[in-house]
This record gives C-alpha cells, sequence and structure tokens, in this order.
C-alpha cells in the first residue's frame, strides 16, 4: 500500500498518477487519507500530553506524600484518575483511527511509473516489439487447441467436470507429459538465470494475501476455506513474496531471487465466451513464477532483465509473441509497471496472454514490512517484482496449434529431450 508520508510529500504526483489509472475522485480520496492521518496523530498527540502530565502528578503526589500533605495528594489524585480515563478513550480513538487509515490505504492503487501509458482498456496497451513469425496454417490443418485435444486424447475436460467442475481438466498420456516437460525446462531455465528453486505451500493465510495485495482487491477471485481461514493460491507470488515479511535483509543478499513451480486456482467469476474457451481461461493452472527482492535504485533495470528472460523462454519455444507495457486502466492494482506477453495462437488467429512481468516498487514492501539495511545503515523498503515464466495453458494451446500438421503435431526442438517424443500423433 502506499506511505502516507509518500501521499504527504508527493501529492500532486500521486493524485495524477492514480488520474492515470481513471479514478475519478483521486485528489478527494487521498485527502481523506491526509485528514485521517492528521486526526490518528492528534489523538497520539492528546494521549502523550496527558500521560506527560500524569507522570508530573505522579511525581507531585510522591513529594506531597514525604511531606505529609496527605490531603493535597488526595485532591491531586482525583486528577490522575480522570486523566486515566480520558488516555483510554483516547487510545481507543487512536486505534480506530488507525484502522481506519488502513482500511483507506488498501482501498488505493499503486501509483504507475511515469512511462506508463494513460488508457482505459486492453485496446490502449503500448506494443513494445513483436518477435517471430505468426505461423501461416494449412486451412486443412487449422483446428482450434480444443479440437487438437480431443482428436489427441491429450486433455480431457469432461473427465475434469466429472471429478470437480467445469474449468478443471485432466490432462492424459503425452499431454501430461507436455505439462511436466514444460514446468522442468521452465525451472531449469530459471535457475541457470540464478533463481533459487522453492517450493512454496498452496495454502495461505489472510496476512500472506493482504501482504501481496490479492486481498482485499481479489477476494472474490480466490477460493476460500472458511473452516480454516485460508485462501488457495492465485499464483506462486503470494507464498514466496511472504517469505520475507517482516523480514529486515542485509544489502548484501539483495538481490534475492526465487523461483517456484506451483498449481494456481482462480475462481474467474464473471468469465464467459469463445474467449475461454478450452485452454484459454482455467479455475486451476500450473506455472512457474519468478519472484526477485531488489534494491530500489536496480528494481526497473532488473524489470527489464525479467521481461528478457521470460522472451528468452517464448523463443526457444519457437513461439512469435509481442512485448505489451500495460496502459494505467489495464494494470494491475499492486503494480507501478507492467509488461504483458503475447503469443500468438495460429488457430484461434489472436494473441493469447502468458506472462506478466511488474514492479511493485514499495507497494507490497510496505504491507510486507520488508526491508532490507542500505550502505547507511538506514533501514528502507525494498522492492518487490514478479512474473509468470511462464503459465502453462495458453502455453500449451499456442504449442497444439502452431505446430499442427496432417500427420499430427511437432514439439518444440527445446522440449524433445524432456518428453522423450518429438510429435503427439
Amino acid at each position: 500500500m502506499l506511505q502516507v508520508n509518500f501521499i504527504r510529500e508527493n501529492f500532486e504526483k500521486a493524485s495524477t498518477g492514480l488520474g492515470k489509472r481513471n479514478i475519478a475522485n483521486a485528489e478527494a480520496l487521498l485527502r481523506e487519507v491526509l485528514n485521517k492521518d492528521d486526526q490518528r496523530k492528534q489523538t497520539q498527540l492528546d494521549r502523550d500530553k496527558l500521560q506527560a502530565e500524569s507522570n508530573s502528578i505522579s511525581k507531585q503526589i510522591g513529594m506531597l506524600m514525604k511531606e505529609g500533605k496527605k490531603e493535597e495528594a488526595e485532591k491531586i489524585k482525583l486528577r490522575t484518575a480522570e486523566i486515566k480515563t480520558r488516555v483510554k478513550e483516547l487510545e481507543a480513538e487512536h486505534a480506530q483511527h488507525e484502522d481506519e487509515l488502513t482500511a483507506l490505504l488498501y482501498g488505493i492503487p499503486n501509483i504507475p511509473h511515469d512511462s506508463v501509458p494513460g488508457g482505459k482498456t486492453a485496446e490502449d496497451n503500448l506494443v513494445m516489439l513483436e518477435n517471430g513469425k505468426v505461423p501461416a496454417l494449412d486451412p486443412e490443418n487449422k483446428l482450434p487447441h480444443w479440437d487438437l485435444i480431443k482428436k489427441y486424447d491429450i486433455v480431457d475436460f469432461e473427465l475434469g467436470a466429472k471429478i470437480t467442475g467445469a474449468g478443471f481438466p485432466v490432462y492424459k498420456g503425452k499431454g501430461a507429459k507436455l505439462q511436466r516437460a514444460l514446468i522442468n525446462f521452465f525451472l531449469d531455465e530459471a535457475e541457470k538465470a540464478g533463481y533459487h528453486e522453492v517450493q512454496p505451500p498452496i495454502l495461505v493465510n489472510e496476512e500472506s494475501g493482504y501482504g501481496t495485495g490479492q486481498l482485499p482487491d481479489k477476494e472474490g477471485q480466490m477460493y476460500l476455506c472458511k473452516a480454516d481461514g485460508l485462501y488457495l493460491i492465485p499464483t506462486a507470488e503470494v507464498p514466496i513474496t511472504n517469505m520475507y515479511r517482516n523480514e529486515i535483509i542485509q544489502e548484501d543478499q539483495l538481490p534475492i531471487k526465487n523461483v517456484g513451480f506451483t498449481p494456481c486456482f482462480r475462481r474467474e467469476a464473471g468469465s464467459w465466451g469463445a474467449h475461454v474457451r478450452g485452454l484459454n481461461r482455467l479455475h486451476q493452472f500450473d506455472k512457474v513464477e519468478i519472484v526477485q527482492i531488489t534494491d530500489p535504485e536496480k528494481s526497473y533495470e532488473t524489470l527489464e532483465q525479467m521481461s528478457l528472460h521470460v522472451q528468452k523462454l517464448l523463443q526457444k519455444l519457437e513461439l512469435p509473441y509481442r512485448v505489451l507495457k500495460l496502459c494505467g486502466g489495464d494494470m494491475g492494482f499492486t503494480s507501478a509497471l507492467t509488461y504483458d506477453m503475447e503469443v500468438f495462437s495460429g488457430a484461434q488467429e489472436r494473441w493469447l496472454e502468458v506472462s506478466s512481468v511488474s514492479n511493485f516498487e514499495t507497494y507490497q514492501s510496505n504491507r510486507l514490512k520488508l526491508r532490507f539495511k542500505n550502505t547507511d545503515k538506514k533501514t528502507v523498503l525494498a522492492h518487490t517484482l514478479n512474473g509468470s515464466a511462464l503459465a502453462l495453458p495458453r502455453i500449451v494451446a499456442a504449442i497444439l496449434e502452431n505446430n499442427q500438421h496432417a500427420g499430427g503435431i511437432k514439439m518444440p526442438e527445446v522440449l524433445v529431450p524432456y518428453l522423450g517424443f518429438g510429435e503427439i500423433n
């Protein structure tokens, strides 16, 4: 979440940034934060003054008792009782102001980086580059992946619906092996790039959800185990970043680079239509996530490095892709700058998002109390970043569609050692 001091010292920048996210009442919202903070500070100040008065009176009472002036001491004690009552009231008011201030801050998204373009929808995102040749498929061999998976019996949606419900597919045979091959390939490439592999829990508590910003923003999109108050993770970002909650890191530990493979769970409430057919949108899917914690001065250099890492994966998979810089209206709630990577789906003839790489600056670390000691021995908030490297469903869809031919589906060369076969047929 935003820091109150940042809002106070950069009010115009914060207001302009929220305007870029199309928040109409940005200025009024920020002023409400500052007013609430003023109220919080005033109650604290009033409490401290009364506490100081109480301490002074206690000393006076002690002096009077020593001098044998018991009656005078008893009179002063009445003021002490009044102060104690008022202090308790002020402490309750202060706690209420703090809770209300926190609730306000939780409802305000991150301030976009200066380079983020204005805009309201995905149509306003900026195409940064395109790489690779869009496949020209033979009309006789141009099946969408939902037909290909039936033809070769590698993914079964009906069986998944029988076991669980819609959006929970069963991968079979070479389809299951393709999943495993992609996961191992992505993890191996991350390790080569210096990432440390971790295998985190796939259930997190409420504090973890608030720490990385999924709560309260995406509460309706997460699966909740009510009996235990635990959430199924929407991405490995949540548990991996929360590993460092309430930590003070030494500067020589930075950057911290972690990678993790997990299943991901998203309710995807309100999703419908042809664009979410087949593997395009699922309730459960596998993903490899890269997470970095960095010095603020190096975080945007790190963001570019993470973007290049994802691009290299797509190049090795021989998939045509493009990189988008998201506009203010299409960015995630917690992000300061996000690059989306999209691959071209030959049979669907459209671009499919397969990765988002984001810099959150101090937005998450402020919630997490994730800090480091810099060269001046000052304790400051770190910057957090993460990216999908990669999410599997749409990668699988693009591989199947783009590489189909009369005799089957050719697998990317880089995956053959992991698969043990070069064709699905």
